[in-house]
């Protein structure tokens, strides 16, 4: 037990980042019983600095003074599910409890399958649920959290009414989790309160007698989570969450389709700059600057706090790819068939690199080398020390994707529509081809990359041999390259819809329409997804479900990829400008 309090950080002195600080004080006079109190303290901080997850606050630092520990954890702006219950004077919606448990189900089963060891909550309850200012759950206490070992008991611990029977024998497992889970939602529909029922008395309660609003299908999944017998629950947070959609679907609370209804473009960005010509690449942040490259012919570097112009780096002709950082030099491409290499500091040459034609691919560096693409028709390996070909191979096309490096392999597209995996020697080890060309850079996910074509196909190839695993099938074709975060590939097409797409089943989850093509890649940040578009917003959307969070309009197309980094979202513009927006 302690209290939390709401601080400040002042090792940011120009900003007002705020987080939260939880003490413990340790009044205890006996030498075997405060070392105990510390040891399960630390036993929370070392939890929470092993879990990555946006639903999850982050800790910041861990001390000790005297007789009072410290933990400093990410402040969460909002107010916990008990509170939202209690002021409002109806019941919740169905649809807003779905959202929150589907959500939930995901954070439960990143702590079930978290290695090395599994992590069971055990305090799943309306007050350690907390809203955030999106309207997105985070879950906060970790006290008395551990690590799960099958087989050992452990203190009877949690909260009556929402722990089942097994967790007072002292066995918690998963199956725990799951009942806490069903009994929180239940509390959430019926604004009955578990803790001042009699134990385990959820059937005497059924959820649709207390509010008429639920539907059947959403009461059957809460009954069965609430099963008195752990063998009779959902065996995992996945089979529950499973169900939760089905429902939804069923029930028509969920749709495939998320809409435009939500918050306008009323987004004050933080600072803007404006450059000569239209920006169509994206951005890079590298040790608190920004560096993005103009149609202009400029590499432009800006102060990432406040967009003051530092200097700026000019080629001989437009620079739309993203620059990439590596031991403090900047490496882009550019239309004047060059490699530029500068320092980060000064903007100085350090060296050049030339081609045949024109460089619009994005560099990547791996193992001593930059490859990219080039419209010569080659992909290109670049010594770093020397500055010098290692090689460059053939592609028979243009070559405008990004490659990506994994297993030893580089892979990449070209305009043909050949997809190519080719060793660090330059030799190609398998090829693809789609029915039109390939611009999209492509991604890593498990034994999968992933690529998208203008043949209208988003494509999921076994990364070792290039056979096809799935194809998706998009309304028109695709230059925006996919991004990928819990089992959810993320894309754009030129028919003005961004569609989350299931990595195991390739069905499609939910998909976003905008009012124009969306050439933007899509970028995963937390719990959100930000693209551009080519009516001239950014969007920010829920990533599990669609939904539009905010937006933010340009009076330009929106065609190259936003940056997120430290909360603050970066995207240029084609009307010349690039912006920062808190995220």
């Amino acid at each position: 037990m302690g209290s939390v309090y709401r601080a400040r950080d002042l090792h940011f002195p120009n900003v007002v980042k705020l987080v939260a600080v939880k003490e413990m004080v340790n009044n205890t006079t006996d030498p075997d019983v405060r070392k105990t109190i510390v040891q399960n303290f630390e036993r929370e901080a070392n939890i929470l600095a092993t879990l990555s997850h946006p639903a999850i606050p982050r800790i910041y630092d861990y001390f000790s003074e005297e007789i009072r520990s410290y933990l400093v954890l990410e402040y969460i702006h909002g107010k916990d599910l008990e509170a939202v219950i209690s002021d409002n004077e109806g019941f919740l919606s169905e649809k807003q409890v779905l959202t929150w448990a589907i959500e939930l189900c995901d954070v439960l089963f990143f702590l079930h399958n978290h290695k090395p060891d599994p992590i069971i909550f055990r305090d799943m309850k309306p007050s350690n649920v907390m809203i955030d200012h999106n309207g997105d759950i985070k879950l906060v206490d970790f006290g008395i959290a551990k690590i799960f070992q099958t087989g050992q008991k452990g203190t009877m611990i949690g909260t009556e009414g929402y722990s089942p029977p097994e967790q007072y024998r002292g066995e918690a497992t998963p199956l725990a989790d799951m009942y806490a889970l069903g009994a929180t939602l239940h509390h959430a529909l019926s604004r009955r309160d578990p803790r001042m029922e009699p134990p385990f008395s959820f059937e005497e309660r059924p959820l649709r007698k207390i509010n008429p609003g639920v539907t059947a299908e959403m009461e059957a999944v809460i009954s069965r989570a609430v099963e008195y017998n752990p063998e009779d629950r959902f065996q995992t947070s996945e089979d529950m969450k499973n169900s939760l959609m089905a429902a939804g679907q069923k029930t028509g609370i969920l749709s495939k389709t998320a809409t435009m209804g939500g918050p306008g473009d009323g987004i004050k960005p933080l600072w803007s700059f404006k450059c000569e010509d239209e920006i169509r690449g994206a951005p890079l942040n590298y040790k608190n600057t920004i560096f993005v490259g103009s149609y202009d012919n400029n590499l432009y570097a800006l102060n990432a706090a406040d967009g003051e112009f530092l200097w700026k780096y000019p080629s001989e002709g437009s620079i739309v790819s993203r620059p990439v950082a590596f031991d403090d030099n900047i490496y882009f491409g550019s239309e004047d068939h060059r490699l530029h290499v500068i320092s980060s500091r000064s903007g100085k040459v350090v060296w050049t690199y030339y081609t045949e034609a024109p460089v619009r691919s994005s560099i990547r560096i791996a193992e001593g080398h930059a490859f990219f693409g080039s419209d010569d028709q080659h992909l290109h390996a670049v010594n770093l020390n020397t500055g010098r070909s290692a090689w460059k191979f053939e592609t028979s096309d243009f070559v405008r994707s990004t490659p990506i490096i994994a297993n030893d392999l580089v892979y990449v597209g070209n305009e043909q529509g050949d997809f190519l995996a080719i060793d660090f020697h330059g030799k190609l080890k398998w090829r693809f081809s789609a029915k039109r060309g390939i611009t999209s850079s492509p991604t890593i996910s498990g034994e999968m990359v992933l690529f998208t074509s203008h043949d209208s196909t988003l494509y999921a190839l076994d990364n070792r041999n290039g056979f096809v695993i799935w194809r998706f099938r998009m309304g028109k074709g695709s230059i925006s390259s996919p991004s990928v975060n819990d089992d959810i590939v993320f894309v754009g097409a030129a028919d003005g819809f961004i569609y989350g797409v299931d990595t195991r089943s390739a069905k499609e989850i939910w998909r976003f329409g905008t009012d124009h093509q969306v050439s933007s890649s899509p970028v995963v940040y937390k719990d959100s997804v930000y693209c551009g578009s080519v009516d001239g917003y950014l969007y920010c959307l829920e990533s599990r479900t669609g939904r539009l969070r905010w937006k933010f309009g340009t009076d330009g197309q929106i065609i190259g990829s936003p940056l997120v980094y430290d909360d603050i979202v970066y995207i240029g513009s084609t009307n010349n400008e690039i912006y920062a927006l808190l995220a």
